[in-house]
Formats: C-alpha cells, structure tokens, sequence
C-alpha cells in the first residue's frame, strides 16, 4: 500500500491479512486501567493483539519516539503481554519502521 495512508487503513489491511492466515486477531481490544478495586475504561484501545499474545500498534508518523515506545510498554504491562510490534507504516520499507518491544 505504501506510505500516505490514515493508520485506520493499514489496520484494516493488516487485520485481512493477519485472518486469512489463520490467526486469532482482535482489533482495537479494550484496555481498562485497574486501580486497587476500581476498573477505570479510560479508552485505551490495543489496536491489534494476535493470537493473544503479541501487541501490535500501528503509526503512520515521521519518526517513532519514546512516546510511541512507552505507549506499547503499557499495553504490554496492563495486559500481562510479552512481545509488541510498533509498525510505522510512514516509511517507504517497512522492515525500517518496525520496532520489536519486549516487556
């Protein structure tokens, strides 16, 4: 597809693709904060957890930064998950815009 596209776009896309290879996928998984007893639905959404396991958050930026990074780190703590894939899809070869984090 390219770059130049909204990061809904590549969602959908990688989605399709993710299910027809046979993979459990949830798209835009709800992500409650759990503060002592109080469960806060703040909107926290994960954009893609595969097989329920692998966190998958899509940009569509110039650059990743620690913001980007901290936001996976989250999901990944609040979920109890180990591997994240931050894929920026603002890029014209994609293996440059995949960032590997590990909670």
């Amino acid at each position: 597809m390219g770059p130049g596209l909204l990061e809904s776009a590549y969602q959908e896309c990688l989605y399709y693709k993710l299910k027809q290879a046979g993979m459990k996928v949830q798209k835009e998984k709800p992500m409650p904060i759990i503060y002592k007893e109080v469960k806060l639905d703040h909107g926290y959404k994960i954009d893609l957890l595969v097989e329920e396991k692998v966190v998958i958050e899509i940009k569509t930026v110039e650059a990743l930064n620690d913001v980007h990074t901290a936001q996976v780190l989250t999901y990944l703590r609040l979920g109890n998950y180990k591997l994240g894939l931050l894929l920026n899809f603002y890029v014209s070869i994609l293996k440059n815009g995949i960032k590997r984090v590990i909670n």
